[in-house]
């Protein structure tokens, strides 16, 4: 992870830390309303995080990569039942209601939203950081070279890796964003 990671997922951990008595609870939300439901929860005081990730979009035959919910239609909500009026989430603009379990808000697992936020990059979407190494057989998730499968030959503290691809019969190589490429298995 490289510094400016380091401190953006700090800043955001540091944000979202939990005080006594509080926990992470889930709000299911309207469809394609998630950040619009955490504007109107901030506006009530309570602390949201929307967990995020980068993938590939074609539209009228352009490819791009968008920022998208990791959990379409669900928002992480810090709540302490004991001092927040949490019952006022169910009636908030853009959320259809909290998930419940007996009549009682259920609580995430300890450590499920903390690790998310941990692993948020600068840009608010989590990272799925694969401890790649060179000479890894890899596989890339986006972009224009989606699904090809390569050799890594290069990481750098930027956040950016060079892969040899073979294409046409020829290889190639191509310099990409960490975050679009995943192992495939190791190379012996």
């Amino acid at each position: 992870m490289s510094r400016e990671n380091a401190l953006a997922s700090g800043c955001l951990a540091q944000k979202l830390l939990l005080a006594e008595g509080e926990r992470w609870y889930v709000a299911r939300t309207l469809p394609q309303r998630e950040l619009h439901a955490a504007r109107q929860l901030a506006n009530q005081g309570f602390r949201t995080f929307v967990a995020r990730y980068c993938k590939n979009r074609r539209h009228a035959r352009k490819l791009e990569i968008v920022s998208v919910p990791l959990f379409p239609r669900y928002i992480f909500v810090v709540v302490d039942r004991t001092r927040d009026r949490w019952r006022s989430i169910n009636g908030t603009f853009g959320i259809d209601r909290l998930l419940m379990y007996g009549g009682e808000p259920q609580p995430v697992p300890e450590g499920v939203a903390e690790n998310l936020i941990q692993a948020t990059d600068e840009g608010g979407n989590v990272r799925f950081d694969f401890h790649l190494k060179e000479g890894q057989v890899v596989k890339i998730t986006g972009g224009p070279f989606a699904d090809l499968v390569g050799q890594l030959e290069r990481l750098d503290e930027n956040g950016r890796v060079r892969v040899l691809l073979e294409i046409l019969g020829g290889k190639v190589r191509v310099a990409l964003p960490q975050m679009l490429v995943a192992p495939t298995r190791e190379v012996a």
